[in-house]
């Protein structure tokens, strides 16, 4: 699966986050932002701009994000992390 890196990740002036996101998997992510209710929107420059309001949309688009570059090893380590935490 491919990996995001914190280079794919930028703000703007706005306070958006942009991030860069392979075309084969921007439009799944998008929709799926679209569905939780997350301000979101796909350029032509290919950024995937998204805006973080509050710690909860930024919880639900890093597991979004996750859901669809991370490996199958890095979430299985992120669900071992989470149930360490309860």
């Amino acid at each position: 699966m491919k990996k995001l890196n914190p280079s794919q990740i930028n703000s703007d002036p706005s306070g958006e986050q942009v991030l860069q996101i392979p075309l084969s998997d921007r439009w799944r992510i998008y929709h799926r932002l679209q569905e939780l209710k997350i301000q979101s929107s796909c350029l032509p420059d290919g950024s995937l701009r998204v805006q973080v309001n509050n710690l909860l949309e930024g919880i639900l688009i890093r597991s979004t994000v996750m859901q669809f570059l991370a490996s199958r090893h890095e979430l299985v380590e992120w669900l071992e992390r989470c149930w360490q935490y309860k």
